[in-house]
């Protein structure tokens, strides 16, 4: 019950398969990293899993502790426990960050309750001081004018808010110099917990140097074709995609 389940995944787009038969499992507890080039179908995963409705299912599920979220909205993925950390954040302008996050955390509570604006308030400073994040971000519009490290440090400011089970990173580390990827890295780690499972998809190994993951696979053509432990994405970066690819190619031959 305690994972994150995808099974015999298949997903298209104007009839183009680019999910064919993908599986994974990511037990809470644990990081798993999903690395491979361009074009092998790791943001299409990360966006079918929380909902976007551009792409069609044709066979397959996913299965969050139990239930299948597959087919349901976005906001039911994300109050069934899943949050998606977009590769590039959108900018509203006119929301601040504050009322954001604060309407997201409302609509979680049970019928009946409300959210203690103190608590809230010093729960949301605490955090994003530990992001270093200045507190008058509070009151700007959501990503408006936001640099890229700003951007994604407000993404983990949301996650951490939101307190999923599962987090799915999509190339958070895609426009970060190397004090904003430490800094987004820390925030991460400090959400990671026996409660919690996460999904880090990356083309690049130094993200990892960072976020150690607990299993790291490979992609390719859909699917992933190598699985293996933290020391995998560091023969990555030593001898790049093509050998994976080269052995995936010969095995289907």
């Amino acid at each position: 019950m305690n994972t994150l389940k995808i099974t015999n995944l298949n997903v298209s787009i104007n009839g183009q398969a680019i999910l064919k038969d993908f599986n994974l499992t990511i037990p809470k507890g644990e990081v798993h990293a999903l690395m491979g080039p361009n074009g092998t179908g790791k943001s299409t995963l990360a966006k079918v899993m929380a909902g976007h409705e551009d792409y069609t299912v044709d066979s397959g599920d996913i299965i969050l502790d139990g239930e299948s979220i597959l087919g349901k909205e976005p906001d039911e993925i994300s109050h069934f426990g899943l949050f998606l950390a977009f590769q590039y954040p959108m900018e509203i302008p006119g929301v601040s960050i504050a009322n954001f996050i604060r309407a997201a955390r409302a609509a979680r509570l049970v019928e009946g309750e409300e959210l203690n604006a103190v608590e809230f308030y010093k729960e949301l400073y605490a955090k994003m001081d530990a992001l270093k994040m200045d507190r008058k971000f509070t009151a700007r519009s959501l990503n408006e004018g936001f640099s890229g490290g700003e951007k994604k440090r407000c993404e983990i400011l949301q996650m951490s808010m939101l307190e999923p089970k599962y987090c799915v990173m999509d190339e958070t580390d895609s426009g970060l110099d190397i004090d904003a990827l430490k800094i987004v890295s820390e925030g991460v780690n400090h959400m990671r917990a026996k409660d919690r499972g996460f999904l880090v998809i990356t083309h690049y190994q130094r993200l990892l140097d960072y976020i150690v993951p607990d299993t790291v696979h490979v992609m390719f053509d859909g699917r992933i074709v190598r699985s293996g432990d933290a020391e995998l994405a560091k023969e990555l970066e030593t001898k790049g995609y093509d050998w994976v690819q080269e052995e995936f190619v010969t095995a289907t031959a």
